[in-house]
């Protein structure tokens, strides 16, 4: 058998382990180890254990993974967000299926301090969903939009799937981010007009309220999110400008969190506590999940099955649009069975040399397997943000009614996919113009 045989073998290998529920990072640990050693010798596969973990750690822009993470802990556990909802509401309560259309700009305003998909739909499950169902709105329509609304948390910064997309692919995390405000924007207009057709076709499962504000009102809301307005401009402005690096803009956002928190008498010993014990938890498991991609990225190189792959599949899809569609195919797969980050991090050692040969834009690439591995978020058979919501509702409605919920909304996911793919230049169109 052939090296690269071999390195596609154990690819195999480590695909069963993980359908056999072997956690993600043992498997991507283990296999590579077993593959080098089985090529090189044990000698070789400790020094690989010994150098690949280092190295990978000691990059120092994945200091900002746990920067972000807690600056978006801090900002949910001391409710700094808590207002973007009900601001939402007030501006936009007098369109069809308002409140619904209010969680979806909730969701963007939270997903920009957060960056995290599971994190906002729980956060705007606890507010908005027991707001819609008071309001009689049909409880497919209220659990489905803020499911769906979740997933913008890893497109609009600060997003750590970008993050660790970025550090491995070479490609500046600042271009990433601009290039996934876009598509986030794009994503939530799309949310927006799949519940307004709702309430238009339906208008049952959407009542309209009768709540009037005047413009006093409506000024006085926003203040409520003037902490969150804050931080989103002084952080990423400071960042897109060039002001900061991405660590020292997570650095600045967890401080001024914090400085918010404290101001408004919100950040307590415990709160910072637990948002302290999560941030190491969450940054532990990224930078394991991380480390053995890195390791299987090395194996495949190795091997020489980066290659033999990428020239397997650029020869069986010669069209560069086939190609693509059997990658978003491949994602779309794998964003139904595993978390985002464990689905990224698994493919990206073989299909990064298969784009790079296809002659794929790497940024392009990046944020079109971000919003496609955010699909997985929603989709049946696991579906995250649709069970974070079952646990936030209870027992007063069924998982199978919350899937239904998001049905239309995986429509409109689908049709901002196409967009993607037919014009690159939107998702290129931010970061071009800021260079």
């Amino acid at each position: 058998m052939t090296d690269p045989q071999t390195g596609v073998l154990l690819i195999g290998v480590l695909l069963v382990l993980i359908a056999l529920r072997v956690p993600i990072g043992a498997a991507l640990i283990a296999v590579p180890f077993a593959g080098i050693w089985s090529l090189f010798g044990w000698k070789a596969a400790i020094g690989a254990l010994k150098v690949i973990p280092y190295s990978f750690a000691a990059n120092w822009q994945l200091s900002s993974v746990p920067m972000f993470l807690m600056m978006g802990f801090l900002a949910y556990h001391t409710g700094i967000t808590r207002g973007l909802f009900q601001a939402a509401r007030v501006w936009l309560v007098r369109l069809p299926g308002g409140l619904a259309v209010a969680s979806v700009f909730g969701a963007a305003g939270f997903a920009s301090v957060t960056g995290s998909s599971v994190a906002c739909a729980a956060a705007m499950g606890r507010i908005a969903v027991p707001e819609m169902m008071r309001a009689g709105y049909d409880d497919r329509l209220a659990t489905g939009t803020v499911a769906a609304a979740g997933t913008i948390g890893a497109l609009i910064p600060p997003s750590i799937l970008l993050i660790i997309y970025g550090i491995i692919a070479q490609v500046p995390v600042g271009d990433l981010f601009l290039g996934g405000v876009g598509v986030g924007v794009l994503t939530a207009v799309s949310y927006v007009a799949v519940v307004v057709i709702w309430a238009m076709v339906s208008p049952s499962a959407a009542p309209r309220l009768t709540e009037s504000y005047t413009l006093a009102d409506r000024l006085r809301v926003l203040a409520k999110v003037g902490p969150v307005l804050v931080l989103a401009v002084l952080v990423f402005g400071g960042l897109f400008a060039g002001l900061f690096t991405p660590t020292e803009a997570g650095a600045v956002g967890a401080v001024l969190c914090a400085l918010i928190a404290l101001a408004n008498r919100e950040l307590t010993w415990q709160r910072f506590r637990v948002s302290l014990i999560e941030t190491f938890v969450t940054t532990s498991a990224i930078f394991v999940i991380a480390i053995g991609a890195n390791l299987l990225g090395r194996f495949v190189t190795l091997s020489g099955a980066d290659r033999y792959i990428a020239d397997t599949i650029v020869a069986l899809a010669s069209d560069p649009v086939m190609l693509m569609l059997g990658i978003v195919v491949i994602y779309l797969i794998l964003g139904m069975f595993l978390d985002p980050m464990g689905a990224m991090l698994l493919t990206l050692p073989i299909l990064l040399p298969v784009a790079r040969s296809a002659g794929f834009d790497l940024l392009w690439f990046g944020i079109l397997v971000a919003k496609l591995l955010e699909i997985g978020m929603i989709t049946p058979p696991i579906g995250l943000n649709v069970f974070v919501i079952k646990n936030v509702v209870g027992s007063r409605i069924a998982l199978g009614r919350i899937f239904r919920g998001v049905a239309w909304f995986l429509v409109a996911d689908l049709v901002v996919v196409a967009v993607l793919l037919a014009f690159p230049g939107f998702t290129l169109f931010l970061p071009a113009l800021m260079k």
